[in-house]
């Protein structure tokens, strides 16, 4: 069995798409995951489990269990690990005033085309970096509202094709 890191797009915010952890990971250890764990009550999970279709399996459970049509983004943890060795030098340096985030894709679009959809960060706020399907994220956390990612990352036609966790949630995660 090999260990997966799992994230759950848009579930237990302001009270929509409600997904108790605790019944969630009954639910994965009753479908065959072993040693499953949740980080926060925001879908972040991890497990092990074989091979095969482990994120329809996990689409289907919280389908089926929750009635929730919720996209999820699964990856192999030591996967995941090997993406957070390829961090550019400035995500997650600690600087108090940077926010840091990492984007998965949830779509079958490419890094390059969601960097297109987006358009360029902008200068002196945000900087991002595609490495493999993933795009490292930092803007700067008091000048927020002036990050052109920050805006369009979370409008229509974007939103839906992109998971995005901060730089701790990713490594607590993969712990």
């Amino acid at each position: 069995m090999k260990r997966y890191t799992a994230f759950l797009r848009g579930i237990n915010i302001s009270g929509r798409n409600k997904i108790g952890m605790p019944e969630l990971k009954k639910k994965l250890t009753e479908a065959g995951f072993c040693d499953v764990s949740s980080y926060l009550n925001s879908g972040n999970l991890t497990f092990r489990a074989e091979n095969g279709s482990i994120k329809e399996t996990v689409e289907e459970i919280i389908r089926t269990g929750f009635q929730l049509e919720i996209p999820v983004y699964v990856i192999e943890t030591d996967r995941l690990q090997e993406i957070l060795s390829h961090a550019p030098s400035w995500w997650n340096s600690g600087e108090a005033d940077q926010y840091d985030n990492l984007i998965f894709i949830l779509s079958d679009d490419s890094p390059q085309g969601i960097c297109e959809m987006i358009g360029n960060p902008s200068e002196g706020l945000e900087q991002i970096r595609i490495y493999d399907r993933v795009i490292f994220w930092t803007f700067d956390r008091k000048k927020y509202q002036k990050c052109n990612w920050w805006k369009k990352t979370a409008s229509a036609g974007i939103a839906e094709k992109l998971t995005i966790r901060t730089a701790g949630t990713v490594f607590k995660a993969c712990r």
